[in-house]
Order: C-alpha cells, then sequence, then structure tokens
C-alpha cells in the first residue's frame, strides 16, 4: 500500500537508536531536509548530535534512557512535551546470539522488551495524537530475520516477526487516515548489532558484504516519503526473503543455523 507521498520530510521528528547505525543514519537525512529532531538511544549521544547538526537540522535534541523499561518510554513523552510530532522512526532494538536455552533470562527479556514492548509502547503514545490531527508518518526497523525461523538467534528474529507483521497490520488499521506506516527490513548490515549481540564468531558477523547502513537508510526513507507499507533493502535480499517465505521453514531453520551458531 502506498499514500500520501512526499518529497521531503518536515516538521519535528523523534528517532530512536539513534546513537549509530540505521538510526543515525535516518536522522542525518531527515536533518538534510531540516527537520527537528530529539534523538534517542540507551548510549551517548553527543557524537551524534553534532553530525546531525552539521546536516542541517534546525534544531537537535537528546535523550539517553532504556527503552525497554517504562521510565525510559515516559521520559521520551515527558521530553516531547506538548509538541505534535509530525514523525517517529523507531529504530532501537538489538540482538543476542547463541542457542535460546543457555541464555540468561534477563537479556533475553530486555531483548523482547526493547524490540517489542518499547517500539509498540512509544508507537501507541505518539501515534494517537497523529491519528487526532490526521497527520503523521512512522517508520520502524524491522528485518527480513523476522521472516526466518532464527536457530541461534531465536528472540532476536521472532521479536522482528512481530515488528514485520505489527506495521502490517497497523497500516490497515490506519489507511482510511492520512498517517503513514513503514516497515524497513533490512538483512546483515554493516552496525555494531553483531559485536552487541555477542555474534561477531559466526558466519554472519564476520561477512565482508554487509549492506551499508547508509543505504539501508535511505531505502526505508525513500519508501517512507513514498508511504509504502514495507521495504526490503537490497536486491539480495528481496530474494533470500523471497525464498525464506517459499522454502520449508525447517529448511530455512536449517540454513540460519549455518550462519547464526558460533
Amino acid at each position: 500500500m502506498t499514500k500520501n507521498s512526499v518529497e521531503k520530510l518536515s516538521g519535528f521528528y523523534v528517532v530512536t537508536g539513534a546513537s549509530s547505525g540505521i538510526g543515525l543514519e535516518l536522522a542525518k537525512l531527515a536533518a538534510q531536509d531540516g527537520a527537528a529532531l530529539l534523538l534517542v538511544a540507551d548510549r551517548d549521544l553527543s557524537d551524534a548530535k553534532r553530525v546531525v547538526q552539521q546536516c542541517g537540522a534546525t534544531e537537535v535534541e537528546t535523550l539517553e534512557v532504556d527503552l525497554a523499561t517504562v521510565d525510559g518510554i515516559d521520559r521520551v513523552i515527558e521530553k516531547i512535551g506538548s509538541r505534535a510530532v509530525d514523525g517517529l522512526m523507531a529504530n532501537a532494538g538489538h540482538g543476542l546470539g547463541e542457542a535460546f536455552l543457555t541464555q540468561k533470562w534477563d537479556e533475553i527479556a530486555h531483548v523482547i522488551d526493547t524490540n517489542i514492548t518499547g517500539t509498540v509502547a512509544l508507537i501507541h503514545r505518539i501515534g494517537g495524537g497523529m491519528v487526532l490531527r490526521d497527520k503523521g508518518r512512522i517508520l520502524v526497523t524491522g528485518s527480513i530475520a523476522g521472516d526466518m525461523p532464527g536457530a541461534y538467534q531465536l528472540v532476536y528474529n521472532s521479536t522482528k516477526a512481530f515488528i514485520n507483521d505489527f506495521c502490517v497490520g497497523l497500516a490497515n488499521e490506519l489507511k482510511s487516515t492520512s498517517v503513514v506506516v513503514t516497515c524497513l527490513m533490512p538483512g546483515v548490515t554493516d552496525t555494531q548489532f553483531f559485536e552487541r549481540a555477542g555474534m561477531e564468531d559466526t558466519r554472519a558477523g564476520q561477512m565482508k558484504d554487509k549492506a551499508d547502513p547508509a543505504k539501508v537508510a535511505r531505502d526505508g526513507y525513500n519508501a517512507l516519503l513514498k508511504g509504502e507499507t514495507q521495504e526490503v533493502s537490497g536486491i539480495m535480499n528481496k530474494i533470500q526473503d523471497l525464498f525464506a517465505d517459499l522454502l520449508p521453514d525447517e529448511l530455512v531453520a536449517q540454513m540460519h543455523r549455518h550462519l547464526a551458531k558460533p
């Protein structure tokens, strides 16, 4: 589904997971369009703020919070205050390697609470105002991993399966409004993801041809401008995602095991 195409973004945008990688690249693109930005991440944002300011943002604020917590979400809403949010780029998320039953529960729960609970809570609290004004754009970072039974990356893939489906369903619920919902679905991307997930010793982590996060962000950004519901970034990822849908799940899980097992 495509609706409400625009040439560039404007107004006030909230970008989560904005300290590096895809989130930072999305913030840079919005800044180049002249948007005012609130950058949110669970780590220091001083370098990101400087980079984004140099890209032409009219205003850049930062907030370091853990979006896996209720307090973190509350602090984002408090920081927004009475301002109307023209767009949300919900990019925050992280992974977790190793076999599911060997992982620590608190680490599993943090992935779920970041990738699903925090993301959905922020969309719920910001999206309601968009519907009331009948104006707004939401870009959520899903993943082609969500279409794959993720042996040795099971929790992450499962959270992204939720996000992928959630975005399409939400877009359908909002099709009679002017609010746009876009799900960006990257594949393996050259970010800090594998380091943070403890997956540097996997075949996926050691791949030399990871996607450029700037290219991935541009694909998602363009899809948001066009009002598209889903965007799989990169031709090889499109092919991989197609085969993941066509092949038996057990075979896809075995293929994923080959990539993700330490």
